[in-house]
């Protein structure tokens, strides 16, 4: 990869997003690939992929022990890329020795979207994520809330912070993709 600033070789560029569902990690990772000429990988959509079903189906089929070793094995395949943007599960820094993996194999940064931003986005979803559907708003937000803080522990432990708020136009997009640019120098 080539510096972008100065045209000089660069280091290889391996970047984890991580953070709670709705927190922009996919819009963000695909729009910061683009700009910076990496790959992306949606870890979620990698599991669908390779096995033709949703992440739900492969969740419901292996149960939460299987599905997370699955998934630690697909994160694990997926380090080993060079210039890559990897946006991966909510859960997944949570679980086995992951977030010190993604730690040692790259750059891991942390979207931090406020409760009000996943409140919004989350409730616009809730007909598409299964743990969400049928919740009415302040059992959404206390949801929410309680998975926030029940993750945080694993999510602090990144090296880098975003706050992930202002993702809803292509103009807050492009500037939190600048921000994060510059963040990391690339």
């Amino acid at each position: 990869m080539r510096n972008l600033k100065t045209g000089t070789a660069k280091d290889m560029v391996r970047i984890f997003l991580i953070g709670y569902m709705g927190a922009g990690k996919t819009t963000l990772g695909s729009a910061l690939a683009q700009a910076a000429g990496l790959s992306f990988i949606d870890l979620d959509w990698r599991i669908e992929g390779r096995f033709h079903k949703s992440v739900n189906a492969v969740f419901a089929e292996r149960g939460e022990d299987g599905f997370r070793l699955l998934e630690r094995s697909m994160l694990h395949e997926v380090a080993e890329f060079e210039d890559v943007v990897v946006s991966v599960g909510g859960g997944t820094p949570c679980f086995f020795d992951n977030m010190e993996f993604m730690n040692r194999k790259g750059e891991t940064v942390f979207l931090n979207a406020g409760l009000d931003a996943l409140f919004r986005r989350l409730k616009a979803a809730k007909h598409s994520r299964p743990l969400l559907r049928g919740k009415p708003d302040d059992e959404l937000r206390d949801f929410i809330r309680a998975g926030v803080e029940e993750r945080m522990r694993w999510y602090s432990m990144a090296k880098h912070e975003i706050c992930s708020d202002e993702l809803e136009t292509r103009e807050q997009i492009g500037r939190t993709v600048e921000l994060f640019r510059q963040l990391l120098g690339i």
